[in-house]
Order: structure tokens, then C-alpha cells, then sequence
């Protein structure tokens, strides 16, 4: 790989994540300080040379939202006066991706204007994980690679080697993805028929169609905010019979809330990935997380060298 012309920089909220991309890909992390200042505005200043260079600039946009959204353009602005070769914009959680769609009257398609914004900042190419809904690609005009994290969750469930393993899809609107995981993992699937009546971040599950009873159910699902959902999908699995419940989401975004109700819950273990790092709560014992870096990592060397990323989703 050709190092020289690499750099990868992480924003303030994804810097353990960044640390370990890089020492897979052996190269340093590279330079540079953000401050918020008093009235809350936000500074960002490139601590090195980038000039002709290839920067992958990583930026999750949770905890604050709004903040980590802002200092992700300001850095891919910076870059772009700084003369950066390039600027790949690496999002390992998209946090505005739930705003897909006008399904409502008079509401704002979040996404979009957050994917225009990020393309006329100038950014070249846009890298994300598990995007809440894959349409989501074409609201950018620039290349954009969605990555899958099943592979990285499946293989932390079958590393539990259960018996009797059902996956569950919280809600039809995931019951595709769901399936790969049932694929991999040579499981049955069942589905919850989940209805969601406002924006208070909490569902109601109507119904549940496949057979749990006596077996080891795993829940599966993009992200989980408060774990609402997981707990009330649980509760209805040990309702059908279920002889344990785990789960498995790819970002784990957990507000305060989030941990004393998975620790009430019938939820034994949940995995997640590392793409949520500043969290505004301790992580409950159940929770286990594993690492999308070697992802992340091979698809920047990808990138970098011109190769396919096309293994990367198979």
C-alpha cells in the first residue's frame, strides 16, 4: 500500500476506532485538535501536511448529533483547502440515515439534506455501515460503499455455539437482512410484527410470525437507541416459548435509558459493534462488543489501491 500518499484522520467522535484502523493499516493517525468554544461554536485545524494526499477521515455523528455532524464538514472542508488529493469520508454511523422519507406532512428528508451537505463540503467518496435504509446511496451525487456488519455479528454468534438457534427479524422492514444472518448461520427465521405510533422511540409488538418455541432465539436489527424494541420483542419470545433470547445490532447507540432496561429484560447477551464510542452511559455486563476496524481498515487499502470492494459484501 502506498502509505505516503495516506492519512487517516479521526474526528473527536470516533478516536479509539481510529487508533485501530490504523494499526492495522500500520500507518500513523493522523494530525488534528477540534475545540468548542464557550458559545458553542466549533474549530477544527489539520495538524499536518495533506497536500496531494489521500485522506480517510473518520466520523461517527451521535453524542451530540448535531455537533459531530458539523465538525465532520468542517474537517472535510479543511482538508479540501488544504489541498488534499482526495477526501473519503468514513461514517461508521450514520445517525441521520432514520430520516429516509416524507412520511408525514410537512417533515424534512433529514438524509437527504445531510448527504447533500457532506457532497458540497467536498467530499469525494462516502464509506458507512449498516445504513438504516440502502436508498439512502442515491441521495448523494458522489460514490457511496453501504458495508454490511452480519459478518462481523454472525460470527460472534455462532462463536456461542447454539443449539436449536432461531433469528429474529424485529420488524418487516428488516426481515431481508435478517435472512443473511439466518443464511450464515444455517438458522430458521421468524419475524415481529412491530408497530411504531409516534415519535416517542418505543413500539408495540402486534405479533410474531415463525416458531420459537424451545429455542434459542437471537434477535437481530441495524441499531438499537433505547432497547425498547429488543425488550418487547424478547418479551414476546418467552411469550411463544423461547428457550433463551440474545441479540445482535450493528450500532449500538444506547442512551441513558438503554442499559437498566436491557438489564430488566429477558435479553442474556447483546452484541454490537464499535462504531458508537462516546456513549452518554456505562455499558451493561450483557453488552459485548466487537470490532468493525479490520473492516473499515480493508476497505480504505481497497480504496487506496483500486481494488474491488465487491468482496467485501459477499
Amino acid at each position: 500500500m502506498r502509505d505516503d500518499e495516506l492519512v487517516v484522520l479521526g474526528g473527536s467522535a470516533s478516536p479509539l476506532l481510529t487508533k485501530e484502523i490504523c494499526r492495522i493499516l500500520q500507518v500513523p493517525v493522523g494530525e488534528g485538535e477540534v475545540h468548542q468554544f464557550s458559545d458553542g461554536n466549533l474549530f477544527v485545524k489539520i495538524g499536518q501536511n495533506v497536500r496531494g494526499r489521500h485522506v480517510y477521515l473518520v466520523q461517527s455523528t451521535v453524542f451530540p448529533a448535531n455537533d459531530h455532524f458539523m465538525e465532520l464538514l468542517f474537517w472535510v472542508d479543511a482538508l479540501k483547502r488544504a489541498s488534499a488529493a482526495s477526501v473519503t469520508v468514513i461514517i461508521p454511523y450514520f445517525s441521520y440515515a432514520k430520516g429516509d422519507k416524507k412520511d408525514e406532512p410537512r417533515v424534512s428528508i433529514r438524509a437527504r439534506v445531510c448527504a447533500q451537505s457532506i457532497e458540497a463540503a467536498g467530499a469525494d467518496r462516502v464509506v458507512t455501515l449498516d445504513l438504516h435504509a440502502p436508498q439512502i446511496q442515491g441521495f448523494f451525487g458522489v460514490p457511496v460503499d453501504d458495508l454490511y456488519g452480519e459478518p462481523v455479528l454472525s460470527d460472534a454468534i455462532a462463536a456461542e455455539k447454539l443449539d436449536d438457534l432461531v433469528i429474529v427479524s424485529p420488524d418487516a422492514g428488516f426481515a431481508k437482512k435478517a435472512k443473511q444472518y439466518a443464511k450464515r448461520l444455517g438458522a430458521p427465521l421468524a419475524i415481529a410484527d412491530k408497530e411504531r405510533i409516534d415519535h416517542t422511540e418505543s413500539a408495540r409488538i402486534a405479533d410474531l410470525i415463525g416458531d420459537v418455541d424451545g429455542r434459542n432465539a437471537v434477535i437481530v436489527d441495524d441499531f438499537t437507541i433505547t432497547a425498547g424494541t429488543l425488550a418487547e420483542v424478547a418479551d414476546t419470545l418467552i411469550e411463544k416459548g423461547a428457550r433463551s433470547v440474545r441479540a445482535a445490532v450493528t450500532h449500538g447507540v444506547f442512551t441513558e435509558k438503554a442499559m437498566p432496561r436491557l438489564d430488566a429484560s429477558a435479553i442474556e447477551t447483546l452484541w454490537c459493534t464499535d462504531t458508537v464510542e462516546n456513549r452518554p452511559a456505562e455499558l451493561s455486563p450483557r453488552v459485548s462488543t466487537v470490532s468493525v476496524a479490520p473492516l473499515f481498515a480493508e476497505a480504505i487499502r481497497r480504496i487506496h489501491n483500486r481494488e474491488s470492494l465487491s468482496v467485501l459484501f459477499t
